[in-house]
């Protein structure tokens, strides 16, 4: 998702108030909200098939997300609010059933408006979520994968076609292109016939 337009300050109650019953969803970053606008059909295929093979895999008592559940990162006295690609938690939800303050993965799928954002601004405030064990950033036109993980100290580990992606987390083994099987044309997958 892509940053559009900033409004004025706003506290983390009136945002929270607010953003249950509105037509365009915003983050929240300490008191700014920025509204989003919507993604690709490549972004959205891709987000489709990872969750899709999480939530297979996941574990009874733990449940994933796509999109449209919230994760609230507090930092000291600062506050932040973002709608990942997908996120899971294993834990009881401690409050409003609109927001998790507790997952174990995050991924988001990156787009030119949010390359910069995901790699920096939310990495910096997710791996602030004690609970949280691994954190994914997908490319959406290329297939290449960057998985951080806590035990690693938030190390990036690249991960590219021929490789295979283990989210230890949630229980996932996958191959890397199997993240792309919907979309392998688009992000150069296929393999040209033979002549």
């Amino acid at each position: 998702m892509s940053v559009a337009k900033a409004y004025d300050y706003l506290s983390l109650e009136e945002y929270l108030a607010g953003e249950r019953d509105v037509d365009v969803r915003s983050e929240y970053v300490d008191g700014q909200p920025y509204a989003m606008v919507g993604s690709s059909e490549l972004h959205n295929t891709v987000a489709g098939e990872l969750f899709a093979a999480i939530h297979r895999t996941l574990p009874d008592h733990c449940r994933v997300w796509q999109s449209d559940m919230k994760v609230r990162i507090d930092v000291g006295s600062r506050h932040f609010v973002y709608y990942p690609d997908i996120m899971a938690a294993c834990g009881e939800n401690r409050g409003d059933p609109y927001v998790r303050d507790n997952p174990v993965l995050i991924v988001e799928v990156l787009s030119p408006s949010t390359k910069r954002a995901d790699l920096r601004e939310k990495f910096d405030n997710y791996i602030q979520i004690p609970s949280l064990l691994e954190y994914l950033v997908v490319s959406q036109d290329t297939p290449h994968l960057r998985l951080f993980r806590r035990r690693n100290g938030w190390s990036p580990e690249f991960l590219y076609a021929g490789e295979r992606l283990r989210l230890e987390s949630v229980g996932l083994d996958l191959a890397v292109e199997d993240v792309y099987r919907r979309v392998r044309r688009e992000v150069g997958l296929e393999i040209p016939p033979l002549r």
